[in-house]
């Protein structure tokens, strides 16, 4: 939801070609009339890389309609049930219980994902590390889990990340870079974009 909510404050792309070398739910892409780019997704988390290429290349409204509601109190293992847990600790759950909020979540999600599927059939998904994006001329929006203890949640985490060598990265982008990072960034001249519910958010 941070994402979403941030996804104002950050300027409208001046290319034609958006990348998001950390996929994620892709927030900024899916943001006003983003979507309508050419849009190059990466993702290093094989799971949420399926999702993606499921939404992408196959799946129909009417799948995403016929997802069954969680009842709460059942257990799962799906992963895309998992990750509408509310906390980064899920992506390392194989089963969960499913609460109220994991109910509610879901089935925002799935009226969330049908009324917006159309936009995302013409995106591009990749698995692969952020390096693996095409060295080409694009608005880059670089997201990567945040350095230090808010990064740690996720199963390619910030503690297995070398931020130097992603600050090098970044500046051999071509065209224009938003760069996303949360308050123990450093290796970037980041300044302060929002403070949303008390979480300062740097670009």
């Amino acid at each position: 939801m941070e994402k979403k909510q941030l996804a104002k404050h950050y300027p409208a792309p001046h290319f034609d070609v958006i990348i998001e070398p950390f996929a994620g739910s892709a927030a900024y892409s899916l943001y006003k009339n983003n979507w309508e780019k050419k849009i190059i997704l990466i993702e290093k988390d094989e799971k949420v890389y399926k999702i993606w290429k499921w939404l992408i290349e196959e799946a129909t409204t009417d799948d995403i309609n016929k997802l069954p509601d969680l009842k709460i109190g059942d257990k799962t293992s799906e992963f895309l049930h998992i990750v509408h847990a509310a906390t980064k600790m899920a992506f390392h759950f194989k089963t969960i219980k499913v609460t109220p909020v994991l109910a509610r979540n879901w089935e925002i999600s799935k009226r969330v994902f049908a009324s917006n599927l159309y936009k995302v059939k013409h995106w591009k998904i990749i698995c692969g590390d952020y390096s693996d994006a095409p060295d080409i001329e694009a608005t880059w929006f670089i997201d990567p889990p945040y350095k230090g203890p808010s990064g740690m949640g996720y199963r390619h985490s910030s503690a297995k990340l070398d931020y130097n060598r992603l600050a090098h990265w970044t500046h051999q982008r071509k065209g224009e870079v938003i760069f996303c990072e949360g308050e123990c960034a450093d290796y970037l001249p980041f300044r302060p974009l929002a403070d949303l519910k008390g979480t300062p958010q740097n670009d």
